[in-house]
């Protein structure tokens, strides 16, 4: 079944590269040298000529990107409540909470139903409206990755299909939205992609942004 069915919206955008087509052409990539080939990353050792002709080298974490998600429920009185994780990360040993997110693992899969299927198997929602906040570079110094932030709304509840220990463990919760906001800004939300999904989220639910295209 396809999991966009009942979806209304998805729209789309080009990052930019900000004028930077001259300096860009300036450099060159002569290519990658193969470091670590994991089920998802691959670090490699990339070698570039700078614009003096100096040759460089960078460390470079090849993704396939990934996609995160900002679920919106509204209770009986038309409060907006957000959908979020409590989740044990390995790299800082600690719990973090989240927005709903994922690797884009499966090669081809387009960025929206990596969403909705993320969604479903971290939260047990699905959505039936999806519009796209934003992408973009999470760690430009090291990797190429590139994260799609989608604002979801319609919510329906169809069940978890948790995948890894991590996701056996996490606590799914909701939280009035101006709540999360609040933690974004206090700092107990410090989850790059989550930040970025909640204030955009934000700024569209009080009607500042028209949705992107």
């Amino acid at each position: 079944n396809d999991p966009l069915t009942h979806k209304a919206l998805v729209t789309r955008f080009v990052l930019s590269d900000s004028g930077s087509g001259e300096l860009v052409s300036a450099f060159r990539h002569l290519g990658d040298r193969k470091i670590y080939d994991g089920y998802i990353w691959k670090v490699v050792v990339g070698d570039f000529v700078a614009p003096n002709g100096e040759a460089f080298t960078r460390d470079i974490v090849r993704s396939p990107g990934a996609v995160a998600v900002v679920p919106i429920r509204y209770n009986d009185t038309g409060e907006p409540f957000v959908v979020l994780i409590k989740q044990y990360r390995a790299a800082f040993d600690r719990v973090i909470i989240e927005v709903p997110a994922g690797m884009r693992d499966i090669p081809g899969e387009d960025p929206e139903v990596t969403a909705i299927r993320e969604l479903v198997e971290e939260t047990g929602y699905t959505a039936s409206n999806l519009e796209l906040l934003h992408q973009f570079y999470p760690s430009t110094g090291m990797t190429d990755s590139v994260l799609h932030v989608y604002l979801a709304t319609g919510l329906a509840h169809v069940g978890q299909e948790t995948h890894g220990p991590e996701e056996d463990h996490m606590e799914v919760f909701e939280v009035p939205f101006a709540e999360a906001v609040a933690m974004v800004v206090s700092g107990e939300i410090a989850d790059a992609k989550s930040t970025i999904g909640l204030l955009l989220a934000d700024r569209r639910l009080r009607g500042l942004d028209s949705v992107v295209k």
